[in-house]
């Protein structure tokens, strides 16, 4: 559930005992709507016709002369708001205050500037200073980082390369896991690769057919989709390889 809202407006014209009011998730734009449970049954069965009501779920009332402040929340607060290309990791990591993971499951990701130097006959580092103080900064204010990735075995170029660089990962504070994707076949994994903060926020970043970033992010903080990432995570988490431990 969200850290933080923002209050949009409220009813000025309700009882005193029933304040129905819009809020915004400064995080992810979404809306929080303060009303009346609806209880009467003709309305919820005209609301099921279009959809189930879930366990979880309630329709509410607000009153019409709430128009104004449902229109001020669509269109007054985008200065917060952040859709589909935001908000960035390194800002969801900047406002985690207790967990940030990241599952990897591709076998190359390009560009890699890293990787070009290393298979040119370099020693493949490159400046991630930007990266670990954020980590690091992250990991001070008490946000447990973990990194895991699902390779293929026998592993890629790309995967080599990468495992030698993870030490400056560890310096920095993360702690990472490897699987092998032939211990992975029975789980059930999302279709792309993902951040996830605070158990809350799911992050989605995506890379075409030859490795190559694709531009945007989605994300979601529905708490039903956000708990099964966790489910998913942890499997992985569990049946991972720790770094040290992990020999390519």
């Amino acid at each position: 559930m969200p850290e933080d809202v923002r209050f949009v407006g409220g009813d000025k014209g309700s009882e005193d005992d029933h304040c129905p009011a819009v809020f915004i998730d400064p995080t992810t734009g979404d809306f929080l709507f303060q009303g009346r449970i609806i209880t009467d049954p003709s309305v919820l069965t005209m609301v099921r016709e279009h959809g189930a009501i879930a366990a979880d779920e309630a329709v509410v009332w607000l009153p019409a002369r709430m128009r104004q402040v449902i229109e001020d929340a669509l269109t007054g607060f985008d200065d917060e708001r952040q859709g589909h290309g935001e908000p960035t990791v390194k800002s969801l990591l900047a406002r985690a205050t207790r967990s940030a993971v990241h599952l990897e499951m591709r076998d190359l990701y390009l560009p890699s500037p890293g990787f070009d130097d290393w298979k040119a006959g370099g020693d493949g580092r490159t400046d991630r200073s930007p990266w670990i103080t954020a980590v690091q900064d992250a990991v001070g204010r008490g946000v447990k980082v973990r990194r895991a990735r699902v390779v293929s075995e026998p592993v890629s170029d790309y995967t080599r390369w990468l495992h030698m660089v993870t030490d400056v990962n560890l310096k920095a504070g993360e702690d990472v896991r490897w699987l092998p994707r032939r211990r992975a076949f029975d789980l059930m994994l999302p279709g792309a690769d993902l951040w996830m903060f605070d158990q809350r926020v799911v992050l989605y970043n995506f890379n075409d057919g030859d490795g190559q970033h694709v531009p945007g992010y989605e994300y979601t903080s529905d708490p039903r989709h956000v708990a099964q990432i966790v489910a998913a995570f942890e499997q992985v988490w569990e049946r991972a390889t720790p770094h040290e431990d992990f020999a390519v």
